[in-house]
C-alpha cells in the first residue's frame, strides 16, 4: 500500500500504483530504486510528489517538515564571570546608591552596605558588571559543561601532584632514617621487628593497587544504624532463627527502646540479669567494646587535626589518617615521660625510695567482703551516705552550732549562745549569762513597776478643759464673742473648700476660748444626725 505522504492527481493514478505494488510483492515487477540505485522499501516514507508552493523547491522532500534552517541568534557562549566594562571616577545618576555601579541598584547590591554609600561620600565607586544575555538552543539549555573552563582542572592535579611528592620525600626520609640507625646498631643486624615490617607495608603507593581491589572500597549493601540516612556499610546478620529475638526478652512497655526500622535496641533490655547467662546486652554494648573506642578516638583526632589545619580525611585517606594519629600518640607519651622525670628529678620520687608493706603490695587484708555470682557485694563494705550538694559542718561568725539549733517563744536561733539574730556573732557561755541577767532585770524592773502603780492614789478629775469632750455646768459664754466665733468658723470653712480664697500670709492663733469651741461644735456635723442633710 502506498505511503500516507505520497499525494495522487486521480482515483485512476492510486488504482494504478496499488496494481503495481501488489506485482511488485509477486515479484512480476522490478523493484524500484532511487536516483542513487538504491532499492525504496514501500513502507518507508519516501518523497512527496508535489511540494508546498511556498519552498520554491525544484524536486519533492520533507524539509518542511523539520527545522532546516539553523536560527543564528542560537550560541554556545557564556558569561564571562568577573568581567568589568567601566570604572567611574566620580558619583553618577541613577547608578546604586550603595557602590555606584550604573549596572544594578541599591536593592541588588551584593556588596556589604556601607555606612555612607558611593553617593554621599563620592569615593571608591565600584566598577560596572558586564551585563550579557544569550539566547541557547536546546541542546545548549540542557548542557551541564557549559561554560565550564577545563583549565580550572589544572589545580586539581597540582594539588594531587603536590600530596604524591610529599607521599614520596616522606618515604625517601624513613628509609633514609632506617639505612642510618641500621648502620649505628651493630647488635640487630639479623633481626627485623615487626614495627619495620609495618613500616614497609606503609611504603606501597595507593595509586597502585589493582583496581579489583579497591572495587570492593565503594561497595555499599545497605544503610546501618541510620532512620532515613546516615552511616553506611555491610549488613551482617550473624542471629539464627531458633535464638529469640531481641524485642522479645523484655516484654514489659517500660524496657528498652526497639526501633523496628532499623531493628536497633540500644540498652540493656535484662539489666538485673546475671551477666554470665546473658547473651546479649543491648547495641550500645558493642558500641564501648572491642576496637570501637578506638575507632572513635581516630575519627575525633581527625576532625581536631583538620580544624588546626592540616589536610587530613578519615574516609579520603584513612591509611594517612591512622599513621598520624599513631604518630600523635607517640610523641604525647613522650611528652607525658619527659614531664614525669622532670618532677622527679627537681622534687625526688618518695614511692621508689621506701619498701611498701607486704599487705598492701599483697593486697591482703583482715576485712571480710562478701560478693554474689555477679560480683556485686553483698557484705562487707558499708554503703556510703550520699552527700548533699549544700555545705554541710560550716559555722560562721565564731559558732559552733548552725542556725535553727535552737527555739524559744516562737524564734530560731543559735543553740551555742543562746542568740536570735542571725549572721550575729557567738559569745559563747559570757553571752548566754549576760541575758540571763538581762531577763531577769527586767522582770524585776515589770513588777516593781507594777507594785507602784497599784500604790499610787486616784487623781481628780477637774472639770475645766473648754474645749474637751465634757463641758462644765458651769460655764457662761458671752453671746457677743460668740456670734464673732461663729463667723470666723464659717470663713475657716468656706477657706477649706476654696483654696484660692486663702491668703498668701497666713496668721496663725493657738489660742482657743470656750467660745470658738461652742462654735466649732455648733458647726460641726455629726453624721449619725437623722436630721444632717436638712442643716443650712
Amino acid at each position: 500500500m502506498a505511503t500516507a505522504s505520497v499525494a495522487f492527481k486521480s482515483r485512476e493514478d492510486h488504482r494504478k500504483q496499488l496494481e503495481l505494488e501488489e506485482a511488485r510483492k509477486a515479484g512480476l515487477a522490478p523493484a524500484e530504486v532511487d536516483e542513487d540505485g538504491k532499492e525504496i522499501n514501500p513502507h518507508i516514507p519516501q518523497y512527496m510528489s508535489s511540494a508546498p508552493w511556498y519552498l520554491n523547491a525544484e524536486r519533492p522532500s520533507l524539509k518542511h517538515q523539520r527545522k532546516w534552517k539553523s536560527d543564528p541568534n542560537y550560541t554556545k557562549a557564556w558569561y564571562d564571570r568577573g568581567a568589568k566594562i567601566y570604572h567611574a571616577d566620580k558619583y553618577r545618576k541613577g547608578a546604586c546608591e550603595n557602590c555606584g555601579a550604573m549596572t544594578h541598584d541599591k536593592k541588588s547590591c551584593i556588596e556589604r552596605p556601607r555606612k555612607l554609600g558611593a553617593k554621599w561620600t563620592n569615593k571608591h565607586i565600584a566598577p560596572d558588571e558586564k551585563i550579557e544575555t544569550f539566547e541557547l538552543d536546546y541542546d545548549g539549555k540542557r548542557d551541564r559543561w557549559n561554560g565550564y573552563d577545563p583549565a580550572t582542572y589544572a589545580r586539581v592535579i597540582e594539588r594531587y601532584e603536590a600530596r604524591d611528592e610529599a607521599r614520596r620525600k616522606y618515604l625517601k626520609e624513613q628509609q633514609l632514617r632506617k639505612l642510618e640507625e641500621k648502620n649505628n646498631n651493630q647488635n640487630g643486624e639479623g633481626e627485623v621487628s615487626d614495627e619495620d615490617d609495618d613500616e614497609d607495608a606503609l611504603k606501597v603507593d595507593e595509586a597502585k593497587v589493582d583496581e579489583s581491589k579497591q572495587m570492593d572500597f565503594a561497595k555499599v549493601e545497605k544503610r546501618v544504624r541510620t532512620t532515613g540516612g546516615g552511616s553506611t556499610g555491610t549488613v551482617r546478620n550473624l542471629r539464627i532463627r531458633e535464638d529469640t529475638a531481641k524485642y522479645l526478652l523484655n516484654l514489659d512497655v517500660n524496657s528498652a527502646h526497639y526501633d523496628p526500622k532499623t531493628r536497633s535496641m540500644r540498652e540493656d533490655p535484662l539489666p538485673d540479669m546475671d551477666p554470665n547467662e546473658k547473651f546479649y546486652g543491648g547495641d550500645n554494648q558493642y558500641r564501648v567494646s572491642g576496637q570501637a573506642s578506638e575507632f572513635k578516638q581516630l575519627n575525633i583526632h581527625a576532625w581536631e587535626a583538620f580544624d588546626k589545619g592540616q589536610d587530613i580525611h578519615m574516609q579520603a585517606a584513612p591509611s594517612q589518617a591512622e599513621l598520624l594519629f599513631k604518630n600523635y600518640k607517640i610523641i604525647k607519651e613522650k611528652l607525658k615521660s619527659g614531664i614525669k622525670e622532670t618532677i622527679m628529678e627537681k622534687y625526688g620520687n618518695a614511692a621508689s625510695e621506701g619498701e611498701l608493706p607486704k599487705e598492701l603490695l599483697m593486697g591482703q587484708t583482715e576485712r571480710q567482703v562478701e560478693y554474689d555470682r555477679a560480683g556485686r557485694i553483698i557484705k562487707g563494705q558499708e554503703m556510703s551516705l550520699p552527700r548533699s550538694k549544700y555545705e554541710e559542718d560550716v559555722y560562721i561568725n565564731n559558732h559552733i552550732s548552725v542556725w535553727g539549733s535552737w527555739w524559744k517563744d516562737h524564734q530560731w536561733g543559735y543553740k551555742c549562745c543562746k542568740q536570735m539574730i542571725k549572721n550575729s556573732y557567738c559569745t559563747g557561755a559570757a553571752g548566754i549569762e549576760a541575758a540571763e541577767a538581762a531577763t531577769d532585770l527586767m522582770k524585776a524592773n515589770i513588777a516593781r513597776k507594777e507594785v507602784t502603780e497599784e500604790k499610787s492614789a486616784p487623781t481628780e478629775d477637774k472639770n475645766i478643759a473648754t474645749w474637751g469632750t465634757d463641758v462644765p455646768d458651769d460655764l457662761v459664754l458671752d453671746q457677743k464673742q460668740l456670734a464673732e466665733a461663729l463667723k470666723r468658723e464659717d470663713e475657716r470653712r468656706k477657706e477649706e473648700k476654696d483654696e484660692r480664697k486663702r491668703k498668701y500670709n497666713v496668721r496663725w492663733n493657738d489660742e482657743v476660748t470656750a467660745e470658738d469651741m461652742e462654735a466649732y461644735r455648733m458647726k460641726k456635723i455629726h453624721h449619725d444626725d437623722p436630721m444632717k442633710d436638712f442643716l443650712h
